[in-house]
């Protein structure tokens, strides 16, 4: 059943509830990024700071220091741009126990236009030292990914989506920070993907198997710290790597499994991604399509992959 990352989000905070460190603030979209389920069971310990992400992050900071687990919430594009240097300087440099989950990231954003997609959010997170990043594919990952960032000590930043994602994993799964998950076994060409991209990799992998190209999948959730195993082993079994990624292909996932590459095993490598350009106003699908993410273009990129592995 398609669902959207945030929804989880909200659920989550509800079984955290009954912790009493958690606290859980807002600047002023409750509604939208879905701490206003926490704020239904738990008012007390719930903050509306405004529109004001510094003072958002600044105050769950303070809320840090003395001993409380915030979880400060915005859009993506705002908790992480405007309150940067807050990030940086105020809670990863100290390494506080604060968590960002930042809603509304991406181009699904929609119709909201190019001012309020985030596309650069993950490289200005995993570039800050100390802060952990985790973009999750589905709801149950999603879910599961903020009940562990609540048990680890230090900054995390966790990704999340506006727009409803198919199901990838059921009630089974089992989230392992800093682990990728193979979800499809492949010899010819791997695909490493991240939040919604991992879905349209999987499909990407089915419509292959049609050209006896057997493709593996690869979902990597937490971008930093990196399963650095899983992406040198893929890179010598199957020689060829394409990322996809709802994000632009500077800094983002694709340019993260390049730095492992080119430190331990070069292989060919396509990044799908956001190309270094602003997004529009439009229906996320549509936006998707002109923006070059989508299972065709996922394809294409595999197809050029191996093409030059079998170059060398």
């Amino acid at each position: 059943m398609a669902k959207a990352t945030r929804e989880a989000y909200g659920n989550a905070l509800k079984k955290l509830a009954s912790n009493q460190n958690i606290v859980v603030l807002d600047a002023d979209l409750s509604g939208s990024t879905k701490t206003v389920e926490f704020k239904k069971v738990c008012p007390e310990r719930f903050f509306n700071v405004g529109i004001a992400e510094q003072d958002l992050i600044g105050t769950a900071a303070g809320m840090a220091i003395a001993g409380k687990v915030p979880f400060a919430s915005s859009f993506a594009m705002f908790a992480t741009g405007r309150a940067f240097e807050i990030i940086r300087n105020t809670v990863a440099y100290p390494k506080l126990n604060v968590k960002i989950a930042a809603t509304h990231a991406g181009l699904t954003v929609g119709e909201d236009g190019g001012s309020h997609q985030s596309i650069e959010d993950i490289s200005l997170m995993r570039g800050i030292p100390n802060m952990t990043v985790i973009n999750p594919a589905d709801s149950t990952e999603a879910e599961q990914a903020v009940l562990k960032a609540a048990e680890i000590y230090g900054p995390v930043y966790i990704r999340l989506g506006r727009a409803a994602v198919e199901d990838i994993y059921d009630e089974t799964y089992q989230f392992e920070l800093g682990k990728g998950v193979e979800l499809r076994k492949g010899k010819d060409v791997t695909i490493i993907a991240t939040g919604l991209m991992v879905q349209k990799s999987l499909e990407a992998a089915k419509k292959l198997k049609e050209e006896n190209i057997f493709a593996r999948v690869i979902n990597i959730h937490t971008i930093k710290p990196i399963d650095r195993d899983i992406i040198i082993k893929a890179a010598k079994e199957t020689s060829a790597i394409v990322t996809a990624e709802e994000h632009s292909i500077i800094g983002g996932l694709g340019s993260a499994v390049l730095e492992v590459l080119s430190d331990e095993y070069p292989v060919p490598l396509k990044r799908i991604g956001i190309m270094d350009e602003f997004g529009e106003s439009g229906k996320p699908n549509e936006l998707l399509e002109k923006y070059g993410l989508t299972e065709e273009n996922i394809i294409e990129g595999c197809r050029k992959v191996m093409k030059l592995k079998n170059r060398l």
